[in-house]
């Protein structure tokens, strides 16, 4: 049994990832455009994850004063 249905054109899906993964396919790279910067995204997800990036703070990095917007990023 697949749970997961895609909300524009009813495709079933067993894992909500998938499922989110196939509605981008239905959207539109004007809708999924970031406001502050202009830049445009395939997959409305992709656009949410890109605008916290306006949101955070940099982090600097203290051996080269790099700047980056994830920790992740940062490795001493």
């Amino acid at each position: 049994q697949s749970p997961y249905q895609c909300t524009v054109c009813s495709k079933s899906f067993r894992c909500s990832s998938s499922r989110l993964l196939h509605q981008c396919s239905h959207m539109t790279k004007e809708a999924c455009k970031c406001t502050p910067c202009g830049k445009s995204f395939s997959c409305m997800s992709t656009l949410t994850r890109h605008q916290a990036v306006h949101r955070r703070e940099h982090i600097e990095c203290p051996n080269c004063g790099d700047r980056f917007t994830c920790s992740s990023s940062l490795i001493l």
